[in-house]
């Protein structure tokens, strides 16, 4: 897999910018697109310091409209796009309970902020599910209609580890990353027959600026919820970003040219792992 377009979106993050910059070092033409224009323009400022050749682009993953645009942008400075990471997603407090269980005593609870399952806001639910299932599919209905008929062309997703097993306290984010995973395997039986790979990789606890002061305190010590997930880590840490280059790069080159449909845990052990 050498010179070619890739496109990614969430790109100003942590998570994708690391693939951003790896994949750079391959060769690649990397359009980093993100909602915030700031934060796409340094990463691609820090590629092509580096010597690869980078381009930031505004994006709203959740208007076609602002993905058309971009496409446009892409394909004036690099042309079609080959590969596309939908790595745009998050949660929202809104769609997130404040225990893991529900117990009589939440009833009475009137504390500022407490939220029970039965005050899960529908708006944040729903911009939960859009950010990560519609902010996928749109940028696939966008950027794979480059891909149609050509080689060496796939698409990754971002699903989590939310996906196999949802986790307490976040039912939208679990519900809608179980969408994306359901969603690569039928992207990747309907475009089967065209030439387009579609994968999905999974990855389990990664410390990102969105889960910072869920999984640590300030003082970088960590939360029960932290320590919780540490203990059910076999390899007892979190991920670092660049944890994620190596099956990024196989499931996008001519390596994995046989491999469609997958969901590929990058977890530390956290799904292998029973409790006992």
């Amino acid at each position: 897999m050498t010179n070619k377009t890739i496109v990614l979106t969430g790109a100003g993050g942590v998570l994708c910018s690391t693939l951003a910059m790896a994949l750079a070092k391959e060769g690649h033409r990397i359009a980093v697109l993100d909602l915030n224009k700031e934060a796409a323009d340094k990463v691609a400022e820090e590629i092509t310091h580096d010597g690869g050749t980078a381009l930031g682009v505004a994006a709203n993953v959740l208007q076609k409209d602002s993905l058309e645009k971009a496409k446009q942008t892409v394909h004036a400075k690099f042309g079609a796009c080959d590969i596309l990471i939908n790595g745009a997603g998050g949660n929202h407090p809104l769609g997130t309970t404040s225990n893991p269980f529900f117990e009589m005593d939440d009833l009475k609870n009137t504390a500022e902020g407490f939220k029970t399952f039965f005050d899960l806001d529908a708006d944040g639910i729903q911009f939960t599910f859009n950010l990560n299932f519609i902010g996928t599919l749109l940028p696939t209905q966008v950027f794979a209609a480059d891909m149609v008929g050509k080689d060496g062309c796939s698409i990754l997703n971002i699903s989590s580890m939310n996906a196999f097993t949802p986790l307490t306290k976040i039912p939208a984010y679990s519900g809608a990353k179980a969408a994306v995973s359901n969603f690569t395997q039928w992207l990747a039986v309907h475009f089967s027959k065209v030439g387009i790979r579609v994968n999905a990789l999974a990855p389990g606890f990664f410390l990102t600026d969105q889960n910072r002061a869920l999984l640590t305190e300030s003082d970088g010590s960590l939360t029960p919820r932290g320590n919780t997930i540490i203990g059910q880590t076999p390899m007892g840490r979190f991920g670092e970003p660049e944890d994620l280059i190596g099956t990024t790069l196989w499931l996008c080159g001519n390596g994995a040219s046989f491999v469609t449909g997958v969901v590929v845990p990058v977890d530390g052990g956290f799904s292998a792992f029973s409790g006992v």
